[in-house]
């Protein structure tokens, strides 16, 4: 019993923090497309949203050169 209950914990974790992650495109004013692996986050401060490609880069971007944010 102990034996099956461990392997089923941890795919039930695991597939719960896989659930986690939303992969987002922006779309800038100019036509060019990101994936980004989660939901861009916005630096009010500095007026950028910031987020991770899918190539693992750190990326930066002018709000005012965002057109829109959906979800993948």
């Amino acid at each position: 019993m102990t034996k099956l209950l461990l392997p089923a914990l941890l795919l039930g974790t695991f597939a719960t923090l896989a659930g986690c992650s939303t992969p987002s495109l922006i779309t800038l004013n100019d036509g060019r497309e990101f994936q980004a692996v989660d939901a861009p986050k916005f630096d009010r401060n500095a007026g950028f949203y910031e987020f991770q490609q899918l190539d693992g880069k750190r990326t930066r971007i002018n709000k005012d050169q965002v057109r829109t944010i959906s979800d993948l």
